[in-house]
């Protein structure tokens, strides 16, 4: 009897520490994504800030403050994973304001797309006006716009606590996570619910200047080449929109997995969290930096901190 009491005891024991490896090994391989992704979108961004040209260019504007919103969403979203993964506790408060900011960050993504999608959309529809149009001073203006239309949208839950809560909430310790805003069952639908609505306005919208690009595209006889690449980078901003869509879905499916299996739903929701979470951060680096010769001939020089004569010497002549 004792032997196989000492027999079980010891398989416990094998099973927690093979589930404590993988957990280490999983929260590994995530540090050094989110590290890898970070120095891409800080080398982005040096290279953004390191030519004038880029500056005054109203589509690298819009790209910069996109690239600026993933990187401090990758840096929230890790902190939150790290606190969750050590069991740190937050004070309420404190953490409202971290799930708020990390909110407004969210709704800042797609409406930057679509700001992005419009001013490629002018660019190759209606290029005489395009110079007009797309001018620094509009564009710091619609980035006003997506700051205080984001903020608007994405403060309803902080509100409902502010009026619904005692103070006494506020010093409350919790783990970090946006659903502790969510005081009532009609608050997660209400937030599911205008997301998809936002997201399927602004998928619309880019579906709207698809076609309109590949109208142009057909039918002109010079420019072919430009609008077939912005075409592309509209299927692209698509496709990033419809990564970030599927965030919203996650949670359902997790929640119904879980009640079947919990170690499958822990798989699922690491998976979710690289592919959904993660990928679509450093998507933006894709488009911009790999596909974009100006940019990219900048990115690669500090990318290998200068060390390429071949790549120095050609942004130098540009």
């Amino acid at each position: 009897m004792e032997r196989n009491t000492s027999q079980t005891n010891t398989s416990k024991v094998l099973i927690l520490s093979q589930s404590t490896m993988v957990a280490n090994s999983k929260m590994a391989v995530a540090q050094v994504l989110v590290c890898i992704f970070l120095y891409i979108n800080c080398i982005m961004l040096f290279s953004f800030f390191s030519k004038d040209s880029f500056r005054q260019d109203s589509r690298y504007i819009l790209f910069a403050h996109m690239l600026l919103v993933d990187t401090t969403m990758l840096l929230l979203v890790d902190m939150g994973v790290l606190m969750s993964y050590f069991y740190l506790l937050l004070p309420a408060g404190l953490c409202i304001l971290i799930c708020t900011f990390m909110e407004v960050l969210t709704a800042y993504t797609p409406l930057t797309l679509t700001a992005m999608c419009l001013e490629r959309y002018i660019a190759i529809c209606i290029p005489l006006r395009h110079a007009e149009i797309s001018t620094i001073q509009r564009t710091m203006l619609g980035i006003l716009l997506i700051w205080i239309l984001g903020f608007i949208f994405s403060t309803t839950d902080l509100f409902i606590i502010i009026v619904t809560q005692p103070n006494s909430f506020y010093f409350a310790d919790y783990i970090c996570s946006y659903e502790m805003m969510l005081l009532y069952i009609w608050q997660a639908d209400l937030r599911s619910v205008s997301r998809l609505l936002l997201f399927l306005a602004i998928f619309i919208f880019i579906l709207f200047t698809y076609v309109k690009i590949m109208y142009v595209a057909k039918a002109a006889s010079a420019e072919k080449t430009s609008a077939f690449k912005a075409r592309n980078t509209v299927i692209l901003h698509a496709v990033q929109l419809l990564l970030s869509l599927t965030v919203l879905i996650c949670p359902f499916v997790e929640t119904a997995i879980m009640q079947v299996d919990f170690q499958v739903f822990l798989n699922v929701r690491y998976f979710n969290f690289i592919i959904f979470t993660l990928f679509p951060r450093c998507l933006s680096s894709l488009i911009y930096g790999v596909r974009d010769d100006k940019f990219n001939m900048v990115f690669q020089h500090y990318l290998i901190c200068g060390l390429s004569k071949k790549v120095s010497s050609a942004i130098l002549s540009g």
